[in-house]
Parts: C-alpha cells; sequence; structure tokens
C-alpha cells in the first residue's frame, strides 16, 4: 500500500498546472525569465513594468503597469496562479491584505531575478503552487523550493487527496491536524462509508470507527450532518441528486429556501449536491436557472419518456400526469440523475415548489 501512495505521489508530480496564470517583472532580467516561462504556459498573461518596457503596447496577453501594487491587487483573484519574478518580500507585502483562505486563493510562484530558484509561496498544495513551481522550475532550469511539510517527507496530504477525490473541505482549518498526524506517524480515525478516502491512504495511516459519535473522529467524510468534535475534518462527498419541480415563475428565494430547509429536515449537506435535476420543460424556468447559476451546480433535463421510464417513484401525481403527461418530475429526475440510484428523501412539497433526492446505489 505504501508502494502504491508513492507512485501515486510520482504520478500526481507529472500532472500539469490547470487554469490562467499571470507573469510579473520589474526588472530587465526578470523581463527575459518572463518570456521564457510564458512560452511554456499558453494559459499565460505577461504584465511588464512600465520603466522596463515602454514602447511596446499593451495587448490580449501583455500589459503594462505603472504602479505593481494597485496592478496586483485589481488581478489577484482573476487568475489560478502568479508568478511573481521579483523578492519574496515584496511579494509578501504587496499580497498579505488580500490572503483570505488556502481553499480560494489563487497560487503564488516567485521567482529571484536570475531566475536560480523557484519557489511555491502561496496555496501549494489546493491552489496548485507545488505543481506550478516545479513546471516553472522546469522550464528555466531553476531549483524548485517547496517547503510544505507533507511533500519534503513523501507523506500524503489529506488536503491534496481531497481535491482529487473531489470532496468538498467544510472545515479547512482542520487540515493541519490530520497533516500533523500524518508528519508524527499517528493514525487517524476514518468515517467513510461510502469509501472516498479510505482505498487512496495507507492503511497504516489510519484507525477505523463504526461510529464517529464515539470515535476520536479526525476525518468526516460523508454526506450526513452529525455532531463530531471540534477538531474534526469535515469532508463532503458531492453524491446527492436533487430533482426539483415548481410551478411557473416561482423565485430562486422560495426554490432555495425550500431547498435548504428539505436538507435540514434529512440531516443533509448542501455541499454534497452533486447535480440538480427537473422536467425539460423547465428548461427556460428563470427561479431554477439562477439557482444552478448561484450555487454553480449544473441543472440535468429530462424528457416525458425519460421520466415516465423510472419504476422507482413513490409518490406519483395524477395532477403532473395531467398537465405534463408524467407520473411524477422531482422523484423521478432525481433517480435519473443519480444513474438510477436509490431514493433517499422522497417527494417533498410546499404551495409552489416540491424536492425529491437521490443517490447511486
Amino acid at each position: 500500500m505504501i508502494q502504491n501512495f508513492l507512485m501515486d505521489i510520482e504520478t500526481q508530480n507529472n500532472k500539469v498546472f490547470s487554469g490562467p496564470i499571470a507573469i510579473w517583472c520589474i526588472t530587465p532580467n526578470g523581463k527575459g525569465i518572463a518570456l521564457k516561462i510564458k512560452a511554456g504556459f499558453k494559459d499565460s498573461t505577461l504584465f511588464f513594468s512600465s520603466g522596463i518596457i515602454k514602447k511596446t503596447r499593451s495587448g490580449k496577453n501583455t500589459f503594462i503597469f505603472k504602479k505593481l501594487s494597485k496592478e496586483i491587487h485589481y488581478r489577484f483573484n482573476k487568475f489560478q496562479g502568479h508568478v511573481f519574478i521579483f523578492s519574496t518580500g515584496i511579494a509578501v507585502r504587496i499580497i498579505a491584505p488580500l490572503l483570505k483562505s488556502k481553499t480560494i486563493d489563487p497560487a503564488v510562484v516567485v521567482v529571484d531575478d536570475n531566475g536560480n530558484h523557484a519557489i511555491s509561496l502561496i496555496s501549494g498544495h489546493l491552489g496548485g503552487a507545488n505543481l506550478l513551481t516545479k513546471e516553472i522550475a522546469g522550464a528555466i532550469n531553476a531549483a524548485p523550493v517547496i517547503t510544505t511539510a507533507t511533500d519534503t517527507n513523501f507523506l500524503p496530504a489529506i488536503d491534496i487527496i481531497a481535491k482529487k477525490r473531489k470532496l468538498f473541505i467544510e472545515t479547512p482549518e482542520n487540515i493541519k491536524h490530520v497533516n500533523m498526524a500524518f508528519l508524527m506517524g499517528v493514525p487517524v480515525d476514518l468515517y467513510d462509508p461510502s469509501g472516498f478516502l479510505k482505498n487512496h491512504l495507507p492503511d497504516t495511516f489510519l484507525t477505523s470507527a463504526a461510529d464517529i459519535g464515539t470515535a476520536k473522529g479526525k476525518i468526516y467524510c460523508s454526506y450526513e450532518i452529525k455532531n463530531v468534535s471540534r477538531g474534526t475534518l469535515i469532508l463532503r462527498p458531492p453524491v446527492l441528486n436533487i430533482g426539483i419541480g415548481c410551478n411557473r415563475n416561482t423565485g430562486l428565494k422560495e426554490i432555495k429556501l425550500f431547498l435548504l430547509k428539505v436538507l435540514k429536515k434529512g440531516g443533509l449537506s448542501p455541499a454534497s449536491i452533486r447535480r440538480f435535476a427537473t422536467t425539460e420543460v423547465k428548461k427556460d424556468e428563470p427561479g431554477l436557472l439562477a439557482l444552478s447559476r448561484e450555487m454553480k451546480i449544473k441543472m440535468d433535463f429530462y424528457g416525458k419518456k425519460e421520466l415516465n421510464s423510472v419504476k422507482t417513484i413513490m409518490t406519483p401525481s395524477k395532477m403532473v400526469e395531467k398537465h405534463l403527461g408524467v407520473k411524477s418530475v422531482c422523484e423521478a429526475a432525481a433517480i435519473l440523475s443519480a444513474g438510477n440510484g436509490r431514493l433517499i428523501v422522497p417527494k417533498k412539497k410546499n404551495k409552489d415548489v416540491t424536492i425529491a433526492v437521490a443517490i447511486k446505489k
């Protein structure tokens, strides 16, 4: 198992940083390094100081700035990664007020003015700065500087594994507790009934707990909401498929409030929602489309034949069948979206909205 995990680390190291990056330079030497880095990254934009490049005009992938800090503050969250070709001191002072959380901050890599070192500064794991650092080092023949303890000790990092498994990190402040346990060689308790993690970590790193409420509980990976200890790392797998029906022109606020109410009553986490689903008749429903946009969750639309093919609905509706020609919208759509999965919350309704929840078998 350990050998397999080490091979997994090597595979991770060979991956490519994805997403747009900004490359910043303020000196003539920096300009040359920036152009080398640019050549290796298609989705990159160059930012030059007006003090070193006055004749070149700004273009689609090239911008000239007058004040470094002002430009970085404006651009910081518009890119997934930043490469600063100047001192770490300058970088730290400029970006310090912009940093929010390791789960959302972009990757930041610092390269010295002679291109000797590429340093992973911010968001090494979740933001991908460690990966970006290695790629940049390779592009300019520099030494990569990685300081995250799990990487330097060739140990698993729970935040990297969670990202790889597409788990939402609900308590990022507790990442450090789990990673520290790995560093100290102390196994952590794992509650993972669906098996999202247990096959992706060496057995020696984990103990098992049938009930997180009675265990020491350090990692809780589930779509169900339960009381856990304050230091527990809560991870949410994307497994809930929400079927929705509504009256025409029902507003976003009413749909969302009822959705959250149904989930809360069922002890289900909104962070585990995988997809929304409904009838194709609702492809232009403003409230549903707004819900999908606001929560950044895709909406599946199903035709009459598909909805009527579902044989495991619990609460068919004669009214819906009369008007839409289907026995069920929310239950059938949820089951279809879950790959003909299991209905765990049958139809709940208020005067304008119906909600059902299904999960893959």
